[in-house]
């Protein structure tokens, strides 16, 4: 199972940007992730199509499943 640990920024928009990062470390200390988030708004060198993130919005861990099936 694939899990994905998503920081959600808001943007000068006020809409929404997310930045992925793949195998979290578990458990999330989200002490962490907030001085995280705190940093990347700190420097300032992430974009979107709706402007800078100027804001945090929130964080999650997302879980994918695949199965694949061999077609012949």
């Amino acid at each position: 199972m694939a899990k994905t640990l998503e920081l959600i920024f808001v943007t000068e928009e006020g809409k929404t940007a997310s930045i992925s990062i793949e195998d979290p470390i578990e458990p999330i200390n989200i002490n962490v992730v907030k001085q995280s988030m705190d940093t990347i708004l700190a420097a300032n060198v992430f974009t979107s199509p709706s402007g800078d993130f100027v804001g945090k919005k929130g964080a999650r861990v997302v879980e994918r499943n695949v199965n694949e099936y061999e077609l012949i």
